[in-house]
């Protein structure tokens, strides 16, 4: 099967790659959905709630800062590397990632090929004037103070990165990942169950517009019965081989 996803890559002119939980947890982060992860330990806060309360946001980041080591300590492994490679030798146009770990960057990717679609979980922003903080300059006095972080500018409520439940999903980068979804010719999922919409429709979209579909997953996910090809093993160790990497 290997050698097939090898072949595909191959003669691909303009490919993307797409990757969800499944290329980071051979990293040491968990999938924040499958059972024992993060949601089956801690209850969700909606965005709406975040907004409106500030004991949702106190809790929100006791959390974040409870929790950041986890990604802090976590490199690129073997398929973040391989994946890196196909952008620099020009195969993968754009990598589409569900991630929020910023891996791709590290292991190699340019940043500007990297569409981060739930958003980023190593800084924050302010959700009025969308200035950039960093958590470091943020722990200290909220572990001082126990109020949530305003924001240094303009004073209005600053959140983590990423994309939380009921949250609208950034406008530019599924702009981005949908143009980059269309004009491609092979479509890579990688590591994602592909059950999380709206960006689980961008495998969708590309096989609709003509591409081809490749799914890489440790187990089963919902488009299989879509995909050309489908490879169900360890992500890392895959890639790697395929694309010729260590």
């Amino acid at each position: 099967m290997s050698d097939d996803l090898a072949k595909l890559i191959k003669t691909a002119r303009r490919a993307v790659v797409f990757t969800g939980a499944g290329i980071s947890t051979e990293s040491g982060i968990p999938d924040f959905r499958s059972p024992g992860g993060y949601w089956s330990k801690n209850r969700v806060i909606y965005f709406d709630e975040f907004l409106r309360s500030r004991e949702a946001r106190v809790e929100a980041w006791t959390r974040i800062f409870d929790g950041r080591s986890s990604i802090r300590a976590a490199t690129p492994n073997a398929g973040h590397r391989a994946v890196a490679k196909l952008v620099e030798r020009g195969k993968v146009t754009d990598v589409i990632t569900q991630n929020i770990d910023g891996l791709h960057q590290k292991g190699g990717a340019p940043a500007d090929r990297v569409i981060e679609v739930h958003g980023n979980a190593t800084f924050a922003k302010c959700l009025e004037c969308g200035l950039r903080h960093e958590f470091e300059d943020l722990e200290g006095p909220f572990k001082e103070t126990g109020e949530p972080p305003a924001c240094r500018s303009c004073g209005g409520i600053v959140k983590s990165a990423t994309i939380s439940f009921g949250q609208p999903m950034p406008e530019e980068e599924m702009e981005r990942a949908t143009d980059a979804a269309l004009a491609c010719d092979l479509f890579l999922a990688v590591g994602s169950s592909l059950v999380v919409f709206p960006a689980a429709g961008l495998p969708i979209a590309a096989k609709r517009n003509g591409a081809k579909l490749a799914i890489l997953n440790r187990d089963p996910t919902e488009l299989d019965h879509l995909a050309d090809l489908v490879v169900n093993a360890e992500i890392g160790p895959t890639l790697s081989r395929v694309v010729g990497v260590n």
